[in-house]
């Protein structure tokens, strides 16, 4: 259940209840792809990193360890240790981006595995199937997630069978919720607005897909190349036409600066790779703008990494240090650089929703975009 406590223009601050608990929004999705944050880190440091939610990946999860492997085991919370909300993707994005060989038909895709090159079928009703074995918080719906750019007439027929697809995913989870055996009777499902870059076909399928009544809304297929104004121009578009009662997700977004700018169009769920990606070659967010750690002027830098950073790794390292680590390509590097990028966001996330308590979210968004997205 999602409750809208303020608005700030259009930026909302709320809150999200779900059977694992409560997410403050809006919230920064830590991705663990593989049931772990790439980076060495686990479950009970996300805790202490005042992670919120952890996002799992049903495509990789699915092909190892298998997720008959993960039910039998108790689910995914049980499996990774985290008590708290987890969402799995669908895997459509994967076998989009991974599947060098694949064939789409109303059924669902054929594709080989980017592992071992196993012939696998995935639809609608496998998708949510894998992913009430997973038992995770929220489930989302299976989509095909187009090219940008892609043809109009492409783009059409694409968004229709998405949303065919989701016809069967909310008939598939309502019968997997009912089973007496089911981990997560009260598993949630999200649908995905899709579209590419036109605007209008954006808004005909999130009011289409407004009607199902779903326990939340994402906009997927963005960020995957396009200008940043492009993405802001259809979000714009399609939030006007999204459920104001139900949380809105804005998948594999992205940057410190796409965050204040996407929060300030209503959204209030955000995962990206990029601060563990970019941890781990050494691209650290600080309060200060961007910094890559490996430069030589850190080599002899006694001070943490951000003098106004509480994450673990800037109260007990120096720059120094985790530079000497990342040269040396000691595991370590990694993990403490990790550490810091996902309390960076974390704590970004958090002061964003201070921000919008106080009602000074506009001027919270105008002092520090200009800052966060410089390098330093």
């Amino acid at each position: 259940m999602y409750q809208l406590l303020k608005q700030e223009g259009a930026a909302r601050r709320g809150t999200f209840t779900t059977v694992h608990g409560t997410v403050q929004t809006p919230a920064f999705m830590n991705v663990a792809t593989s049931a772990a944050i790439k980076g060495g880190i686990s479950s009970y440091d996300l805790g202490d990193l005042k992670c919120q939610v952890e996002l799992c990946n049903t495509y990789h999860l699915h092909i190892r360890p298998g997720d008959d492997v993960i039910r039998q085991l108790g689910g995914l919370h049980r499996f990774t240790g985290w008590d708290r909300p987890i969402l799995t993707d669908s895997g459509g994005f994967q076998v989009f981006s991974l599947a060098t060989l694949r064939r789409i038909e109303e059924e669902g895709v054929t594709f080989a595995s980017h592992v071992d090159g196993r012939r696998i079928f995935m639809g609608p009703e496998e998708s949510m199937g894998i992913q009430s074995n997973l038992a995770s918080t929220i489930a989302m719906a299976f989509d095909e997630c187009i090219e940008n750019p892609a043809p109009r007439a492409y783009v059409q027929a694409s968004v229709a069978r998405t949303a065919r697809w989701l016809h069967r995913c909310k008939a598939e989870m309502e019968r997997l919720n009912a089973l007496p055996d089911t981990l997560n009777p009260r598993q949630l499902l999200f649908g995905i607005n899709q579209g590419g870059t036109y605007g209008d076909i954006r808004v005909d399928h999130m009011e289409e897909i407004a009607q199902l009544d779903l326990d939340g809304y994402a906009i997927g297929g963005l960020a995957v190349g396009e200008p940043p104004e492009v993405m802001y121009d259809i979000i714009e578009a399609v939030e006007p036409h999204m459920p104001k009662d139900k949380p809105r997700y804005l998948m594999g977004v992205g940057t410190p600066v796409n965050i204040l700018e996407a929060v300030a169009r209503g959204v209030d769920l955000f995962d990206c790779v990029m601060p563990s990606r970019n941890a781990r070659h050494g691209h650290l967010f600080t309060w200060q703008g961007i910094l890559n750690i490996q430069n030589n002027r850190y080599e002899r830098d006694g001070g943490p990494i951000d003098a106004a950073c509480g994450c673990p790794t800037c109260q007990r390292h120096s720059r120094a240090y985790v530079r000497h680590l990342m040269r040396a390509k000691e595991m370590l590097g990694m993990r403490l650089a990790v550490m810091h990028n996902l309390w960076f966001y974390n704590t970004l996330m958090e002061q964003i929703r201070d921000a919008l308590d106080a009602g000074e979210y506009e001027s919270f968004r105008r002092r520090w975009t200009p800052v966060l997205g410089k390098r330093i």
